[in-house]
């Protein structure tokens, strides 16, 4: 199986010229419903009526070692534990309701339930090989049972109903984030993932930058839509190269000292983002406030 191509989700909490890029992609997951859907706490109506697949109707190649049942309509995980060889699976699409019987696929390291009816993570911890997990666009409330994935490195866990980061501190490898859309009002419990290169957050209820001092090695930063109002906490960042603020209520440019001496393009497009007129930062090259001359700031 191919690379899945995961703009749409970096894009829930990320880069919205990329959004207007990939509006295509967006259009054909029908993103909307999914978010009505989420919102309601109820399941999409077409596939309350639509009729699950039996697993003993597909066949399965006992020594694959990427497996794709992508929007196979696959209600419920079985038949998987011939796979003894697979490192990739990919369920997206489905209506599968729960996480169960995949404990025998110790050699997985890929797993997709991308686009399902989940609303519990469990039945994870024998996938101790596991490196990528994407849950994004189902029912989840609470980030759990995942202690146990220590080589974790993608967690993706995009518009679901999440309302506080949790249970994660054990992930150090982890090097990716994901948790745009959803309902988190705090940045906290993240202090050991001090391997972390990229966090989306954005399009949730937060209200401060705190609590990232220890990710040293960030170097993307995703806070669109949310409720900051000032540009606060990044001083560790001394990695950082882009920084994602659009959509929020900060009205001065500050606190990015650091940031900029480190890494001067960190400063591009975000003037515009927050409505900051170019002349209260005099150092700044020409035009580097526009939003057109540096992609790395919105």
């Amino acid at each position: 199986m191919g690379s899945v191509d995961r703009r749409v989700e970096s894009e829930e909490s990320g880069d919205e010229e990329g959004k207007k890029r990939s509006s295509g992609l967006v259009a054909d997951l029908s993103e909307q419903s999914l978010k009505d859907r989420a919102e309601r706490g109820e399941e999409d109506p077409e596939e309350e009526h639509e009729l699950a697949v039996d697993m003993e109707t597909i066949s399965l190649d006992r020594d694959a070692e990427d497996v794709d049942l992508n929007h196979y309509r696959i209600g419920k995980i079985e038949g998987f534990e011939v796979l003894k060889k697979v490192k990739t699976l990919c369920l997206r699409q489905n209506l599968i309701k729960c996480i169960e019987n995949l404990e025998e696929l110790q050699s997985l390291r890929e797993l997709d339930l991308y686009d399902n009816q989940i609303k519990k993570i469990e039945n994870l911890e024998a996938l101790t090989q596991l490196e990528i997990l994407d849950i994004s666009f189902n029912l989840l409330r609470n980030i759990e049972g995942i202690d146990k994935l220590t080589r974790l490195k993608k967690l993706f866990l995009v518009n679901n109903k999440i309302n506080k980061i949790e249970n994660i501190s054990n992930l150090h490898q982890l090097q990716m984030l994901e948790l745009g859309s959803n309902r988190i009002r705090a940045i906290e419990n993240i202090d050991t993932l001090t391997n972390l290169e990229s966090l989306f957050l954005g399009k949730n209820k937060i209200t401060k930058l705190q609590n990232l001092d220890a990710l040293t090695n960030l170097t993307v930063l995703s806070m669109q839509s949310n409720r900051l109002t000032k540009i606060e906490g990044l001083h560790s960042l001394v990695n950082l190269r882009e920084l994602y603020l659009s959509h929020n209520g900060i009205e001065v440019i500050e606190g990015l000292e650091n940031n900029v001496s480190t890494h001067p393009s960190v400063w591009g497009g975000v003037g515009g983002a927050c409505g900051q007129a170019a002349g209260s930062l005099p150092t700044l090259p020409s035009g580097l406030l526009s939003g057109r001359h540096s992609a790395q700031v919105h």
